[in-house]
């Protein structure tokens, strides 16, 4: 197994856009002239995402043309419509006689609390992102969809830390498996290999950790809103063919990354969800590409963290 590029999947272009002042920005990939069948897991219990019908098996759609990340919560869903625009324009997208309609799943992460509330992810933007996709802007931390995000939020903004956006792949034989992800949890980030906390929860110095899981089992009682809200979302990519049905099986095992590297995970306050994409025709065992894909996808988890930088009064791991 070695180590690649996310940028070394044919057939997938990736670009962000982002309003550093406003503290958030999205993440487009664009998968090509013809599309690409891809699946949805979300096991968070507060998802914001746009088109998730298409991807469940018994949907008629085999295939989508992009898929957006993005900030904003739930206001961030409008970007879509830039990505619509920019893939209408270029003349791709599902025939319907009279033009064609390009398929766009979007999933948003909540950065309202970092920067400026009222200025969110719109189709303006994601439109740049997907000019910037042309050329292959994407890179790891504060960028994109991960401008804005942030981790361990129990106890509020003053005792959490800034995170981002990451990436791995990894390639066995002709196999590529790949995954980036824009990390915004209400738990602790892990390193997935050592067990280490690497970002999450502080005592209010930036020095100091405390433990999310910890604090959470030490006040049991029903919480309406714990603040406000989060979310994970991620995609992982690979060369393999696989239909839908498989796609979101393999979504589903690629959760197991979250899980390695997250503590806790999948609450009520988050919104974590997984896309799976198949980009090629290599026959591959649906079972080892899922679990490759929860493999690459901790990695990335933990390298979201390790590249996102300090910013809006929040600390980081580096």
């Amino acid at each position: 197994m070695k180590e690649i590029s996310i940028r070394e999947f044919e057939g997938l272009k990736i670009g962000s856009a982002e309003n550093t002042q406003a503290a958030t920005g999205c993440t487009v990939f664009l998968l090509g002239e013809n599309g690409a069948p891809a699946g949805l897991d979300v096991r968070g219990g507060g998802p914001a995402s746009r088109e998730s019908e298409l991807l469940k098996p018994l949907a008629a759609a085999q295939g989508i043309h992009a898929i957006l990340l993005s900030g904003g919560s739930a206001f961030g869903l409008d970007a879509a419509g830039g990505v619509m625009r920019y893939l209408e324009e270029r003349n791709i997208g599902f025939d319907v006689g009279v033009t064609k309609v390009p398929l766009v799943c979007q999933s948003c992460l909540f950065d309202l609390t970092v920067g400026d509330v009222h200025t969110r992810p719109d189709a303006a933007m994601a439109y740049r992102a997907c000019e910037n996709a042309e050329a292959g802007n994407y890179r790891d931390g504060n960028f994109g969809a991960g401008t804005g995000a942030s981790v361990g939020k129990l106890m509020g903004m003053e005792h959490c830390m800034k995170s981002g956006i990451g990436s791995y792949a990894v390639q066995v034989g002709e196999l590529k498996v790949g995954a980036v992800v824009a990390v915004n949890s209400l738990g602790d980030i892990y390193d997935w290999r050592s067990g280490e906390k690497v970002a999450g929860l502080h005592t209010g110095d930036g020095k100091t950790f405390l433990d999310s899981e910890a604090a959470a089992f030490s006040a049991y009682e029903p919480h309406d809103n714990k603040f406000v809200g989060n979310t994970t979302i991620g995609v992982v990519f690979t060369n393999a063919k696989f239909a839908k049905s498989s796609l979101c099986k393999i979504a589903g095992m690629a959760h197991d990354g979250y899980a390695r590297a997250i503590r806790p995970v999948h609450t009520t306050a988050d919104g974590d969800s997984i896309y799976a994409v198949s980009l090629g025709e290599l026959a591959a065992d649906q079972d080892i590409v899922g679990a490759l894909g929860a493999q690459v996808m901790a990695e990335a988890i933990r390298r979201a963290v390790r590249a996102a930088e300090p910013a809006y009064g929040l600390p980081a791991a580096q």
